[in-house]
């Protein structure tokens, strides 16, 4: 796993949401409920302004009694969020991940949105690769699959 890339081992032939920052919170619950994602990018020309992340809805919207419909993503959405270039390895995207306490990291190269990786398709990196690794050393161990 160290030596994945996001893109392309990790993140393939990703349509990535976007959404204006004059968009409701309202419309983008709704589209990402619709596409069953945890977060949308805020974007202006294939350029990213901000994440909006169903955390930012629970924190920013909910608790503190903003109407969804009238709210506008622009004043919710977490700006100028981290990034990470799209050859970035998964182990970094895990450590940046949980250094900062995030859960979805948008991918940019030249300042264009390539992708997002969620630490839910790092998740399954994971565990595959230890599948894998138990799988390989049950063989060692226990001569899974040869001739005896």
């Amino acid at each position: 796993m160290p030596d994945r890339k996001l893109v392309p081992d990790i993140v393939k032939e990703q349509a990535v949401l976007t959404m204006p920052e004059r968009a409701s919170v309202r419309s983008a619950a709704d589209i990402m409920t619709k596409r069953n994602v945890g977060a949308v990018l805020i974007a202006e020309r294939e350029r990213l302004r901000g994440i909006f992340t169903e955390r930012d809805m629970v924190k920013r919207v909910v608790a503190v009694g903003l109407d969804p419909l009238t709210t506008r993503l622009v004043d919710v959405m977490t700006p100028n969020p981290l990034t990470l270039p799209p050859d970035a390895t998964a182990i970094q995207a895990l450590k940046l991940m949980q250094s900062r306490n995030i859960r979805h990291l948008p991918l940019v190269a030249d300042d264009v949105i390539v992708g997002i990786v969620s630490i839910r398709d790092l998740f399954d990196v994971v565990t595959s690769n230890l599948e894998n690794l138990v799988a390989k050393y049950e063989n060692i161990m226990f001569g899974i699959g040869r001739s005896r």
